[in-house]
């Protein structure tokens, strides 16, 4: 029986520290399944693993993604997501929550994230065969009933009305508040009350980032 090893790290220094080697060992398989873009490494350490895998990286090696919706949130993240699948990664998005924010590498290692801390996010690493395979099996299953990102994000288009349209307009022509609630022939309170519901369905947190959604998705706006 081969030596399983388990240990724990707090905050992406460590991790990268005690177990960047791990990354680049990966030949076969890197999976990675986690809420967001923030679960796991921030930019600089995200960009420190990712050398160490083009450096040592298999050409055979298979990456895959797999993401919750709330991923797609921010425009960022979708360009984020964007270049990782132009460099030959798969990237699916799931709308069954995720039970494991997790790295799987080559079915021999798994780096499981947890809680956020003071000093960082706890990480476990191991190589328990037993809990690897576990996990792995879970992870195949929710990928094969997600969704490819292309496909999910033209599924993804809200359905608005023509005031929803009118609004879109309103946000990408620069008009105040007041003018474009008075061109819409609703109150100050009512067209804000709008737009905030217009930013939740295109998934923005800002009103840039709704612009920049809906040109993304193709939605129309309301003919001239």
């Amino acid at each position: 029986m081969r030596n399983e090893q388990v240990f724990s790290v707090r905050g992406d220094a460590e991790l990268i520290a005690r177990a960047g080697h791990l990354f680049e060992s990966a030949r076969t398989e890197f999976l990675c399944a986690a809420r967001d873009l923030r679960t796991w490494s921030q930019p600089e350490a995200r960009s420190a693993v990712l050398n160490r895998m083009r450096a040592t990286g298999s050409p055979g090696l298979t990456s895959r993604k797999l993401l919750s919706p709330v991923a797609l949130a921010e425009e960022e993240a979708r360009a984020h997501l964007r270049l990782v699948r132009s460099k030959g990664a798969l990237v699916r998005i799931s709308g069954s929550p995720l039970p494991h924010e997790t790295i799987l590498i080559d079915r021999r290692v798994m780096i499981l994230a947890g809680r956020e801390t003071p000093t960082g996010r706890e990480y476990t690493v191991t190589t328990s065969q037993i809990l690897v395979d576990g996990v792995h099996s879970l992870f195949r299953a929710i990928w094969d009933s997600a969704v490819d990102l292309d496909t999910y994000l033209r599924s993804d288009v809200p359905q608005l009305d023509a005031d929803g349209r009118m609004i879109l307009e309103a946000l990408g022509s620069g008009l105040t508040d007041e003018s474009a609630a008075k061109r819409l022939g609703v109150s100050l309170r009512t067209y804000r009350r709008r737009v905030a519901e217009l930013m939740a369905s295109l998934e923005a947190g800002s009103r840039f980032q709704a612009g920049l959604r809906a040109g993304e998705l193709g939605l129309p706006r309301r003919p001239r």
